[in-house]
């Protein structure tokens, strides 16, 4: 098993400065053991013009065997001679990959001690691979493939089917191909790059793929690999097709990628729910005006008694919108703390709850709000709390009766808004959806919140009554749902309420057909500019 490196130089800046890079000397020949066998590094070419280093990697097929029992581990076939007579020592795979972040490692880290301002200089690279698996598996394979995974990070690929025998040319190309890859690039970033890549094109792994695998595919493709345009087939293959890491995956590259949007680090994020207080401690207790003036909070409460908060009119919102449909297992699409969650556990009418979430600290203080540790075993069939990423397919959000996404929308950037449509709408299908959202109309009616402010400081857009409705129409239509949009709160005859809310049924319009309706006591309003100015801690979602 066989890679080169090779870059070239002029007097200012020589060749041989990638010896100063692998942290191994152009006049030594150096092993190494590695787990599978020995490996070795030496430089072919080492002059100021020119440089190559080479890494031989000499796989003993009996450790392979011992170390690697069990399908999936071996990365051969379940019969006895194919644990001893396959390609692992030849064509560069996963061993060569483990190999190249054993040997390399402080070059893979981007570090140079003796030349600290080298390892972030690109270097012209040429990277050499005479045998390499790129093997199909339901998708294109051979020389498409290395082309597919790797041209769109800046290399030129030169591949090269090789044939099954030269001497008998009508048997066809093997699965292997003759990689060549160019570019000027950082070495670091090529030795992620191939650390990743080279298992990806064989599409399976020597050893067991354990959940740590997910740390290493995310920290060896920082910074290019969420952008990647074959990101799924990256990671499938990666980590050799366990869906559940593979969706773990997935889901913190979307947590880091609305970290970055936002400005903020991905744990920052991740720790956006307060343990200590709740939703209705959050919001105004009487849709943003004085408890004094809320006359419908005081009628309805009485005398000496707190207003209902917006939260819980909200939440009771909902679930009168869900009891309309009859459903009783229910998506909660970005549950928080879970007190939608306990509030549907208390209907009886409803069997199965699932709560999700990409933030994992929401979810663990959802747990402890609900204290499902504690709950008996019939109470806690019923609920379950998973992480997920709103904005991808998910196969385990499919076949349920309902699904709600309350004050979520917007807290998504607008680009991304039709991936959620689709996941929810499209994919997962529920038999009905209620969504809610801010109407923006109302902000002029919060004393505390300055002019031209969203809500809260992580809301991307608010919209008022007629954007809302308008986009509800849209969604109706294009996944074959009808929808009826109602207030939420207390009405205002000039500015509406402060909450809207669509119920979206499926059933009774086919794709392209679907239609909006919004409730008889919503007066019409005119389409107003989306406020995008936010303030910090003004007045919660």
């Amino acid at each position: 098993m066989f890679i080169s490196i090779s870059t070239t130089g002029t007097a200012e800046r020589p060749a041989t400065d990638l010896g100063f890079l692998l942290h191994k000397h152009p006049d030594k020949v150096q092993r190494f053991s590695t787990s599978h066998g020995e490996a070795h590094v030496f430089y072919p070419e080492a002059t100021v013009e020119a440089c190559t280093a080479a890494l031989l990697l000499d796989v003993d097929p009996i450790a392979l065997v011992r170390k690697g029992r069990g399908k999936g581990r071996g990365g051969s076939p379940d019969f006895a001679l194919a644990q001893y007579v396959n390609d692992r020592p030849y064509a560069a795979s996963s061993l060569l990959a483990v190999a190249l972040r054993t040997v390399f490692r402080t070059a893979m880290k981007g570090v140079c001690e003796l030349r600290p301002g080298l390892a972030d200089q690109p270097l012209p690279l040429r990277i050499s691979l005479p045998a390499v698996p790129a093997s199909g598996a339901g998708e294109a394979g051979g020389a498409a493939l290395v082309g597919r995974i790797f041209e769109p990070l800046g290399w030129q690929v030169a591949a090269e089917a090789i044939p099954l025998d030269e001497a008998f040319p009508e048997w066809g190309e093997s699965r292997y191909v003759r990689v060549e890859l160019t570019a000027t690039v950082r070495l670091a970033d090529a030795l992620q790059q191939l650390y990743v890549l080279l298992p990806v094109l064989d599409g399976s792994k020597h050893y067991w793929v354990a959940p740590d695998e997910v740390d290493k595919l995310l920290d060896a493709g920082e910074g290019w690999l969420a952008e990647h345009p074959e990101l799924n087939l990256i990671i499938r293959r990666y980590l050799a097709r366990r869906w559940s890491l593979a969706r773990t995956a997935l889901e913190r590259l979307e947590l880091a990628r609305l970290a970055e949007a936002d400005d903020r680090e991905a744990e920052e994020l991740d720790n956006a729910v307060d343990d200590e207080n709740t939703e209705e401690d959050a919001e105004e207790d009487t849709d943003g005006r004085a408890s004094t003036e809320n006359t419908e909070g005081a009628e309805s409460a009485g005398a000496g008694r707190k207003p209902t908060s917006l939260a819980v009119r909200r939440r009771e919102a909902i679930l009168a919108a869900l009891s309309e449909t009859g459903a009783a297992r229910v998506l909660d699409l970005g549950c928080g703390q879970g007190e939608l969650v306990g509030a549907l556990l208390k209907d009886t009418r409803v069997t199965e709850v699932l709560g999700v979430d990409v933030s994992a600290r929401a979810l663990s203080a959802a747990a402890r709000r609900l204290r499902i540790e504690r709950m008996s075993e019939r109470q806690s069939s019923r609920v379950r709390l998973v992480q997920g990423a709103l904005t991808y397919t998910d196969a385990r959000l499919k076949g349920y009766d309902a699904a709600v996404l309350s004050e979520v929308i917007e807290h998504l950037d607008l680009p991304r808004l039709p991936a959620l449509e689709y996941a929810v709408f499209g994919s997962a299908r529920p038999g009905a959806v209620v969504v809610t959202t801010p109407n923006v109309e109302y902000n002029v009616r919060w004393e505390t919140l300055p002019a031209g402010h969203v809500r809260h400081a992580d809301h991307r857009f608010e919209w008022d009554r007629a954007q809302f409705l308008a986009w509800a129409e849209r969604v109706a239509r294009a996944y074959g749902y009808t929808v009826t949009v109602r207030p939420v709160g207390r009405y205002d005859e000039q500015v509406g309420a402060p909450t809207q809310l669509a119920l979206f049924r499926l059933g009774t319009a086919e794709p392209g057909t679907g239609a909006a309706t919004p409730a008889s006591t919503t007066p019409a309003s005119t389409t107003r500019a989306t406020a995008t100015t936010t303030t910090e801690g003004s007045v919660a979602r």
